[in-house]
């Protein structure tokens, strides 16, 4: 279980996160990296295309892809901004989004 400390003021670099896991677990600062790398390559196998789509990293968070289909263009749609006014709307292709979402011991850290 993590100790109580203070808050902190200004966010770490990535070196200094890798130092103060060292630090913490007593684990040399190169094979804190090596996790990380590890981690980063896992993330990478689960969300990439023809993948499962979602990862989770226990009680913190969950990453997942949503794919969002191509819209076709349309012509003389009303413009939200300027009633009466009509305007045409370009196509866009179909993409695919990157989603992070919080998980309840997360959330539980912010209040």
């Amino acid at each position: 279980m993590a100790k109580k400390t203070s808050p902190v003021r200004k966010a770490m670099t990535k070196s200094e996160v890798f130092s103060e896991i060292a630090e913490g677990t007593e684990l040399a600062k190169k094979d804190v990296a090596a996790v990380f790398s590890e981690l980063e390559a896992i993330m990478n196998r689960h969300v990439r295309k023809g993948a499962v789509g979602q990862f989770t990293l226990p009680g913190l968070l969950k990453v997942k892809t949503v794919k969002k289909p191509a819209r076709k263009a349309q012509k003389g749609v009303p413009n939200p901004f300027r009633p009466g006014e009509l305007m045409d709307v370009a196509a866009k292709p179909a993409t695919t989004k990157v989603k992070i979402l919080p998980l309840k011991k997360l959330k539980d850290m912010a209040l």
